[in-house]
C-alpha cells in the first residue's frame, strides 16, 4: 500500500491516522474521464508525428536534432497517455464543513483547501469530448491567483449539483468581503 493509499499528506510524512481525511470521504471524478485524457494525449501524439512528417517531406535534410527532438517528445507523450487512466484516479476531493479539499497527482501530489468563504466564482465549462462523454469540467476563482482549482470529468448532473452547493455555502461564510 503506498502513502496515497494509506492516506499519508503529501509532503508531510504524515501517516493514516494523522491525515484528517481517510480515503474513504474521497470523492472521485469518473473513469470516463481517462478516455477524454487519453484521447487528448493520442491527438498530441498525432500532431507532434505530423510536424514530423512535414519535416521530413519539407527538408532535403533535417538536421539530426530536429528529429530526435521529435522522437523524443512524441515518446514522452505516448508515456502521458499510458499514465492517463492512473493520473484520473488520483483525482479526488472532499467537501468539509468550512472548506473544499481537492487533490491530485501521481509522482507530485498536490492537495489544496480553498475556504468556501473565499469563492468567488464557481464556473461549469464543457468542451466537445467531455460533452460527448456527459461530463464536466468545475473551475473555482478565489482572490488568490495561485489556487487555480478545476475539477475536470464530473458527470454534468454532479457538476451542477456540486456548483450550486459551494455558492450557497460560500455565500453563507462571507465576512468582511
Amino acid at each position: 500500500m503506498t502513502g496515497r493509499e494509506s492516506g499519508t499528506a503529501a509532503g508531510t510524512g504524515a501517516n493514516a491516522a494523522e491525515w484528517p481525511i481517510p480515503d474513504h470521504e474521497w470523492k472521485r471524478v469518473s473513469s470516463k474521464y481517462a478516455v477524454a485524457d487519453l484521447v487528448t494525449n493520442l491527438i498530441l501524439v498525432l500532431v507532434v508525428i505530423a510536424v514530423g512528417v512535414v519535416v521530413l517531406v519539407v527538408a532535403d535534410e533535417p538536421a539530426p536534432w530536429v528529429l530526435a527532438g521529435i522522437g523524443v517528445l512524441s515518446l514522452v507523450l505516448l508515456v502521458n497517455a499510458v499514465l492517463a487512466f492512473r493520473r484520473v484516479k488520483a483525482i479526488g476531493y472532499v467537501l468539509r464543513d468550512d472548506d473544499l479539499l481537492f487533490r491530485r497527482g501521481i509522482l507530485f501530489e498536490r492537495v489544496i483547501a480553498v475556504p468556501y468563504g473565499r469563492l468567488q466564482l464557481v464556473d461549469v465549462t464543457r468542451g466537445p469530448l467531455l460533452r460527448a462523454l456527459g461530463l464536466a469540467t468545475l473551475k473555482f476563482v478565489t482572490a488568490s491567483a495561485a489556487t487555480g482549482v478545476h475539477l475536470p470529468g464530473l458527470p454534468m448532473a454532479d457538476a451542477e449539483t456540486l456548483r450550486d452547493r459551494l455558492v450557497e455555502l460560500a455565500e453563507t461564510r462571507r465576512s468582511g468581503l
